[in-house]
């Protein structure tokens, strides 16, 4: 996102500079195309020349653009915002071109740009809503009044956890988080993660709960990753099988899904059949159960 909005705010820069140096369009060579803007409004005030061109190019192409990457540099989400609006823009201010001008490889190639900004602030949006819902432990009050259950979960953005704590608190129950030993954190980690789900492969842990045998129930919460649950996840029932009785499972995932398949794969891996299933869809930090 930051590319995009540097790489568009900085060639806009050129172009717009070059016009109000230039205005007959010389620098830039486009002084053939002068002929095409008579079709617009106001041509005869605006456009026999290409200085209200550059203006415009300026303030709407250039300056923004090089505010979104100032804001993205920042994280700060307006940054984000503004990136897909601005896509949006570029997109239509191509279009407009596309009517006037002949077709020609800049203008869909700026097109292209346009849409690939766009797209890729609405990802960044996605992204961003999805990893905001980061629990604070002190607001489940009951959590750990009850020793004889345990939850077990692993998160990557908060989603599982906050589940895993909801369930928690409602039971009493302790909690342990699994941790794992490969990189999970960011884009990159989302990205590592998929290939283990992609590949059905368990990702090693860093430690079992103690005493695992001495819970009466114990509540899996796991993310589903390609449409299947985690690598930490399936580490941890391959180690705990033989150890866990009885087992509710709970599932967090993107997709309007009950994923009873997930199920079965772990009372496969723990070699019960489990209790309780709940299956939660996280749609931009909204959470809803199938």
């Amino acid at each position: 996102m930051i590319f995009w909005t540097l790489f568009i705010g900085i060639g806009a820069l050129a172009g717009g500079i070059a016009m109000l140096i230039k205005p007959d369009g010389s620098i830039l060579q486009m002084q053939p195309l002068l002929p095409y803007f008579q079709v617009l409004p106001f041509a005869d005030a605006l456009f026999q020349d290409y200085f209200f061109s550059g203006i415009a190019l300026l303030l709407v192409n250039c300056v923004p653009n090089l505010i979104a990457a100032y804001l993205l540099i920042k994280k700060k989400p307006a940054g984000i915002k503004l990136s897909a609006i601005l896509g949006v823009t570029l997109a239509l201010w191509i279009i407009i071109q596309f009517i006037i001008f002949p077709l020609n490889f800049m203008d869909i190639a700026y097109f292209l740009f346009g849409l690939i900004q766009a797209l890729t602030g609405y990802a960044c949006w996605v992204f961003y809503r999805q990893s905001i819902c980061e629990p604070k432990l002190s607001d489940y009050k009951n959590i750990g009044s009850n020793k004889s259950e345990l939850v077990v979960y692993f998160s990557r953005l908060g989603r599982a956890r906050k589940a895993a704590y909801e369930a928690a608190d409602k039971s009493g129950a302790e909690v342990f988080e699994i941790k794992s030993k490969e990189r999970t954190e960011g884009t990159l980690g989302f990205w590592w993660c998929g290939r283990f789900g992609m590949h059905n492969w368990a990702m090693e842990i860093e430690a079992l709960p103690e005493a695992l045998e001495s819970y009466k129930k114990v509540t899996i919460v796991s993310p589903v990753w390609v449409f299947h649950i985690c690598g930490p996840i399936r580490r941890f029932c391959e180690l705990a099988k033989g150890r866990i009785k009885n087992a509710d499972y709970i599932l967090v995932h993107f997709q309007p899904a009950k994923y009873n398949s997930a199920k079965k794969e772990l009372d496969s891996l723990l070699g019960i059949t489990g209790g309780a299933f709940t299956s939660i869809c996280s749609e931009l930090g909204h959470n809803r159960v199938m």
